[in-house]
């Protein structure tokens, strides 16, 4: 008899425990049930905030290989920024662009609410890819220390310097340091070209910053009417904050179809900004430029 009732009692209490498991088990699950939904639904935003920007692919170079911009916020006010005109020749100008596309995708709280921001990162990626030998993001221990093959890299892949095909003053023939070089066979000749122009036409950037190299100083733009009072405000807001020095104009020698020209002609302000080597990205002295600029338009009026 005293066994059979051990045997009950553990019977039941096998049974209590089993039920005290089930109630635990099953309140886990609707907990879970409850703040699935919320996870759901939230996490994706957050990606999206922070590392989803807007991407467009706005033309091909002569090769067909893809000229990308990458677009954060919806701000009124759209300024761009654009690197590697010169392809591989100035490579870090476009390492630089891809340091700012990783910054904005970690720190798109920086964006001023009333800014759009545009960073296009390579306009001539045949350039680059006569140095690299591959598309898209590359290393800079990738790049040969051969200053010809580099040198090659400045111009797209009909041998044209992108940056004297625009129409500010176009001629068929333009200077580089001394060198006569193509300026293409009419203005806009060029696939890179013209997908910066349709780019800037459509979007309407309120100022364009072009990053090359090497002189280590701030750039004003103008064609035949001078520099805009816009170009010498934002010229002086990033060479102040960044510690380059600034220039109005650039008079080293003559040059004909620039890019930089050529909005200055439309009425869009641009300033050339010219890492001091061939080889730095001068990070955290254009970080200071960036951000100076946000603040600049975020105050505007």
């Amino acid at each position: 008899m005293q066994h059979l009732k051990r045997k009950w009692i553990t019977i039941s209490v096998i049974i209590l425990i089993l039920i005290v498991v089930s109630i635990f088990v099953f309140s886990l699950s609707k907990k879970a049930t409850e703040i699935e939904p919320d996870l759901i639904d939230s996490t994706p935003e957050v990606a999206k905030e922070v590392i989803d920007p807007k991407y467009k692919v706005i033309g091909y170079s002569v090769e067909k290989r893809k000229i990308e911009s990458y677009t954060y916020g919806t701000g009124k006010t759209h300024i761009a920024f654009v690197g590697g005109v010169h392809g591989g020749y100035e490579w870090n100008s476009i390492l630089l662009a891809y340091k700012a596309i990783d910054y904005l995708n970690a720190n798109i709280k920086t964006i001023p609410a009333n800014l759009t921001v545009t960073v296009i990162p390579n306009a001539n990626p045949d350039g680059m890819f006569k140095v690299v030998g591959k598309e898209g993001r590359f290393l800079a221990t990738e790049i040969p220390k051969d200053s010809k093959i580099q040198e090659s890299g400045r111009f797209n892949a009909n041998n044209v310097d992108l940056n004297r095909n625009f129409d500010c003053e176009w001629k068929p023939e333009s200077t580089w340091k001394g060198n006569v070089v193509s300026a293409g066979k009419t203005v806009f000749s060029e696939p890179e070209a013209v997908a910066m122009r349709d780019f800037v036409l459509a979007d309407k950037p309120v100022s364009v910053i072009f990053w090359h190299s090497q002189s280590g100083v701030v750039y004003g733009s103008d064609c035949e009417k001078g520099t805009l009072p816009e170009t010498l405000t934002i010229m002086n807001t990033y060479a102040k904050a960044s510690g380059y020095g600034a220039v109005e104009k650039f008079n080293a020698y003559k040059v004909t179809g620039d890019s930089e020209g050529w909005l200055a002609k439309i009425g869009i302000p641009a300033i050339t900004v010219e890492l001091t080597n061939h080889e730095s990205i001068e990070w955290e002295k254009n970080l200071a430029g960036i951000k100076a600029l946000f603040t600049y338009y975020a105050n505007k009026k």
